[in-house]
């Protein structure tokens, strides 16, 4: 067995910036001093387009964190870590990426809530071009919860997903060609639910049953070793 990770963190990945998923005071104390928090382009339009992001706009201020807007295709070096920003599209309309991270000749690709504060990519036509140019890879995750939400800024309420179903995220997983695909950003990560929040009933199983052997359903802390 490997030890766990321990000590600070090199870098923070963000995929976009609302307020659940981007703590910006967690994310200081979790980082080395003047480590680069990488993350995606200002929202668009006003206030009222922004409004889901800008408390964490404020607070990455407020913590004076490093920051730095990063473009699709865009590439870091964090060493031992390279890291590459990819296209992504949230289903509220918000600015978003996804992160292919290398290292030791592994490959992982993270499209959700973890400690990389995640967020909940849509099936979008981008799987096919990042797969082209990254897969196969050790490990992805996903969102699985098909979550509808009713978010008060955007009438009217939309009936579809915001979020990747467990039959999506699996599709995902099979066009990036990945060794395991773990399941996230349900309820065992989200145990208090908001009003006009609304998931699939089993989003676990569900998943189990779509992805097949690639499925690796973890629990919270726990952690996958790519050694194996």
């Amino acid at each position: 067995m490997h030890p766990e990770p321990s000590g600070k963190v090199a870098a923070a990945l963000v995929t976009h910036l609302h307020r659940d998923h981007t703590d910006a005071s967690a994310l200081a104390d979790a980082l080395t001093p003047g480590a680069p928090v990488l993350r995606p382009a200002p929202g668009h339009g006003d206030d009222v387009d922004n409004v889901t992001r800008l408390p964490a706009e404020h607070e990455l201020a407020l913590h004076r964190l490093a920051a730095e807007v990063v473009d699709a295709w865009s590439t870091r070096e964090v060493e031992p870590f390279r890291v590459t920003a990819v296209p992504s599209v949230d289903g509220l309309g918000d600015p978003q990426l996804n992160w292919v991270v290398e290292a030791d000749g592994q490959r992982m690709f993270h499209g959700g809530d973890s400690m990389f504060h995640g967020g909940d990519s849509m099936f979008h036509g981008y799987w096919w071009l990042i797969a082209r140019w990254f897969s196969p890879f050790d490990a992805v995750f996903l969102p699985a919860n098909g979550a509808v939400v009713d978010a008060p800024h955007l009438p009217p309420p939309s009936p579809l997903p915001a979020a990747m179903d467990p039959r999506q995220a699996a599709v995902a997983a099979e066009i990036l060609d990945a060794r395991y695909a773990v399941p996230m950003h349900y309820e065992a990560e989200q145990p208090d639910k908001i009003a006009g929040y609304v998931e699939v009933l089993d989003p676990e199983n569900e998943f189990r049953t779509h992805a097949g052997r690639r499925a690796h359903v973890l629990a919270v802390g726990e952690w996958l070793d790519l050694a194996t």
